[in-house]
């Protein structure tokens, strides 16, 4: 049976394909705050995460989803069920933006795509499982995976409260701790599980 992972990577990369020389398309699934709270398209908190600013932005972000998400696909099918994994990136693409939405919702300006937060919060569900794994910055550097989250963490804050980029740092925030805050409500062993790797670092 094919993998929810690779199921969600070609729907995403479906759309943002389709999105790219598509406008209209793209004008109707990105996050468009006035279009929530005036229309009621709340679909958009969802939808937002299938699109993709270019094909770099979309190779990252699918690339990290393939490595990370066929390991943490099976924590969350043995903990929630055949759906368990699905349900766990869903929700991790309305966390992640729900901040930035509430913040910008009267403003005709913002737009955001993209599944940067969900990425994050498998990602840092991740590093509670395996803390010392590798992780590879532009596939050459290797550096632990706890080591990262703490860069990409101090990073992320710095350039959200910086702020004059295009990039939705806040949503790989938010998404990083409902991954976090999420798996250690499905199974709280996890802790004691990361605490443990930690005092036996591999490096």
């Amino acid at each position: 049976m094919l993998s929810h992972t690779l199921i969600i990577i070609a729907i995403t990369c479906v759309v943002s394909f389709l999105a790219f020389n598509n406008q209209k398309l793209m004008d109707r699934l990105i996050l468009w705050p006035p279009a929530i709270a005036r229309d009621n398209d709340w679909y958009r908190l969802v939808s937002y995460g299938l699109l993709h600013a270019d094909f770099t932005h979309l190779l990252f972000n699918m690339i990290t989803l393939y490595f990370f998400g066929r390991v943490m696909e099976s924590f969350y099918i043995t903990r929630l069920g055949p759906w368990g994994f699905v349900f766990f990136y869903v929700l991790g693409l309305i966390f992640s933006i729900l901040p930035t939405y509430l913040r910008n919702r009267d403003n005709a300006k913002y737009f955001s795509l993209g599944a940067s937060g969900a990425v994050s919060a498998v990602l840092f569900a991740y590093i509670l499982i395996d803390p010392w794994a590798k992780i590879y910055v532009y596939f050459a550097i290797g550096i632990p995976a706890i080591v990262f989250a703490v860069l990409y963490t101090v990073y992320s804050i710095y350039m959200d409260r910086r702020g004059k980029d295009s990039v939705n740092h806040s949503a790989h925030l938010w998404g990083a701790a409902y991954g976090v805050v999420f798996t250690l409500l499905v199974d709280s062993d996890v802790l004691g599980h990361f605490l443990r790797e930690l005092s036996h670092p591999r490096f």
